[in-house]
């Protein structure tokens, strides 16, 4: 049996294409700055809201590593 290959949307190139200009650096410098907040909500007493901001950091890497394969290998 040989696969099918389906082709993207146009949504999907779209936003591919625009968040590509973005540079990967980005990613890594809003995940940093997400565990800085949180610490400095933790420092203040806000818990909550640290461990809350402090979950963004694993998201937005993980947003920059799919970027990142999108630059190197294509949409598809």
């Amino acid at each position: 049996m040989q696969a099918v290959r389906k082709s993207e949307g146009n949504v999907t190139k779209m936003i591919e294409s625009q968040t590509a200009r973005i540079p990967s650096g980005t990613y890594l410098s809003f995940a940093l700055l997400s565990m800085v907040g949180s610490l400095l909500l933790m420092l203040m007493g806000q818990r909550n809201v640290a461990n809350f901001v402090g979950q963004w950091a694993p998201t937005i890497l993980i947003m920059g590593l799919y970027n990142k394969l999108v630059k190197l290998e294509g949409s598809e």
